[in-house]
């Protein structure tokens, strides 16, 4: 199977380049300076074992990577660039691909079965970095991450093993499991605190503010009647996996949110997280005013292009 990361930034670039050093053919999709410094140097992964340079195959849009069928796509944009990435591909792929979305949420997969009859949910448990052109930090080591694998809306098959077995060869412990959403949402609950930690910096998941967030989105989920692992169960699946190690000295900034505030990249992906929150509680009568509020105040913050950790926790607590 040939594979097509569409998004090569911290998590895609490290998946493209470790599936490419394990003997993958696989081609990266990326834009701007990034792709530029990856087509003239190829991509530096750097971890707690010092830096690399892999030579990965580049192009900059989707036309370009003459996908065809019984290729599989690895969809690893963030949510917000979603539409565009799939309005691209509904031009250059055939109808026939795979898709399969290796993104924080859960309504990248439903927005890709619009256009895709084969489209996998990846359950993403990889803590990585990118904030320079031509660099992607992999901060587990020596095990870069956990990506489970599922056919949407639910199911294994053997495009997913297809899929899983692809990963692995890159490193990650991969699975496929046929309720592979159940996972992503409590993914979900998860990263209802990464707007606290790009507005406020630091590491947020116990503070106040993070608790009410997630206390409040675990509520909603309940009385939409959505199916969530537990986190006993998340704990025994990440079991002591993933080992989050300093790189030259120098520990794990922030999570995807807070890069993309340091990136100054005028958009966050708040509204699919938090914002997954809201949606559910409207639809279903149940208030959400601590992730009404996250949203608000994270999408204002990141298009003034506010750096991360511009507010204290206590600046944000009485917004809240």
């Amino acid at each position: 199977m040939r594979f097509i990361v569409y998004g090569a930034g911290a998590i895609g670039g490290l998946v493209g380049a470790l599936m490419t050093e394990g003997g993958m053919d696989v081609t990266l999709i990326a834009r701007g300076r990034h792709a530029e410094a990856m087509k003239a140097r190829g991509l530096t992964v750097e971890n707690a074992d010092g830096a690399r340079r892999i030579d990965v195959n580049v192009v900059s849009d989707a036309d370009s990577a003459r996908i065809g069928s019984g290729d599989a796509v690895l969809l690893a944009v963030k949510s917000q660039d979603t539409a565009t990435a799939l309005e691209a591909l509904r031009t250059a792929a055939p109808p026939d691909v795979a898709v399969a979305c290796l993104q924080n949420g859960v309504d990248n997969e439903r927005s890709a079965l619009r256009s895709f009859a084969l489209v996998y949910a990846v359950c993403v448990m990889c803590p990585a970095t990118h904030l320079e052109p031509g660099v992607v930090q992999q901060n587990s080591f020596p095990v870069p991450g956990i990506l489970d694998v599922g056919r949407y809306p639910a199911g294994v098959d053997d495009i997913s093993e297809a899929i899983t077995s692809g990963l692995r060869s890159g490193g990650f412990v991969s699975e496929s499991r046929p309720d592979l959403m159940r996972w992503k949402y409590r993914k979900l609950i998860m990263n209802l605190a990464n707007s606290v930690e790009a507005l406020c910096g630091g590491r947020f998941g116990t503070d106040p503010v993070s608790i009410r967030a997630r206390e409040e989105g675990e509520a909603c989920l309940r009385v939409a009647g959505v199916a969530v692992a537990s986190e006993e169960e998340d704990r025994q699946r990440r079991g002591d996996i993933l080992t989050i190690r300093d790189i030259a000295g120098r520990r794990r900034p922030g999570g995807s949110s807070w890069q993309s505030m340091q990136r100054s990249t005028g958009r966050i992906e708040a509204d699919w997280l938090n914002g997954e929150i809201s949606l559910l509680g409207r639809l279903h009568g149940f208030p959400t005013p601590v992730n009404d509020r996250l949203v608000r105040v994270a999408r204002e913050a990141a298009t003034h292009q506010v750096p991360p950790g511009s507010m204290t926790p206590e600046e944000l607590a009485a917004l809240i």
